[in-house]
């Protein structure tokens, strides 16, 4: 797909009215640009990540600054992602010779049991615990690590659906059908101003946390694509959350690990 502004800007309208809760009033047409224009998810990301990290900029205490920008993430992007998680984490609890169509099944049902209900505790609160770490660091890095956290976790939902197929028809095939890996140049290109950012909130010591908090949630990404590849035969739109949700907590921690110790 030929790439323009104005093709751009509608796929960023429709991604945010898909990914968040903003009310940009997407349509069919947003919709559309959005699922064929893989670059567009990490733009999205900017948008999240930046006013999500609005409290980390606050004068005041580290603890609270850090519950308000869980609570800011829920108010913007709801709990799509996190559901998604909660069914992948059912899915895998599943112990014995199961196949790729049972856990499937599994995915499929609407009541949260144990490994979901572990799972969402374990992100929720690694979660929190990466946002008291950046809370505890300089408001600008914290601001610039939380923005390349989110970044990099939308980068990797475009990383699944660029090389990864879909394990049936739904949302994921919706997504992974137009999109090919050379489109992932262009999400290369568009996540490499959150270093800049960074390197301007903090020098170059920010700019190498950014680089682990973006490239993090990448790896992580990478992992459940390939984990979901031989458990569920392929990806969907629980996977693509999941990533989203254990890409964000992996990006957090990266960025406030490798700002701690450099």
């Amino acid at each position: 797909m030929v790439l323009t502004l104005s093709t751009t800007l509608t796929a960023v309208r429709g991604g945010l009215t898909f990914l968040t809760r903003l009310p940009v009033g997407g349509d069919e047409t947003a919709w559309n640009a959005f699922r064929r224009t893989p670059v567009s998810i990490p733009l999205v990301g900017y948008v999240v990540g930046a006013l999500a990290a609005l409290p980390l900029v606050l004068p005041i205490p580290a603890p609270s600054a850090a519950a308000l920008y869980l609570v800011a993430l829920v108010l913007l992007t709801g709990v799509t992602h996190a559901d998604g998680l909660a069914d992948l984490g059912d899915a895998a609890a599943v112990h014995g010779g199961v196949d790729a169509a049972r856990r499937r099944e599994v995915l499929k049902d609407s009541q949260t049991g144990v490994g979901g209900a572990l799972a969402l505790s374990l992100a929720f609160v690694t979660l929190g615990l990466g946002a008291l770490g950046l809370a505890g660091t300089l408001p600008r890095v914290a601001f610039s690590l939380a923005l390349a956290a989110e970044v990099g976790a939308k980068a990797g939902i475009a990383l699944l659906v660029c090389t990864r197929t879909a394990a049936h028809e739904g949302l994921g095939s919706a997504l992974t059908e137009p999109a090919t890996p050379g489109e992932l140049l262009p999400v290369a290109v568009a996540v490499l101003p959150t270093v800049a950012v960074a390197s301007v909130a903090g020098g170059g010591y920010a700019a190498a946390a950014a680089a682990g908090a973006l490239l993090a949630p990448i790896g992580a990404a990478w992992l459940v694509g390939r984990w979901a590849d031989g458990a569920l035969g392929g990806i969907n739109g629980d996977v693509l959350g999941a990533a989203n949700e254990l890409g964000r907590v992996a990006g957090v921690h990266a960025g406030v690990i490798v700002w701690t110790l450099w």
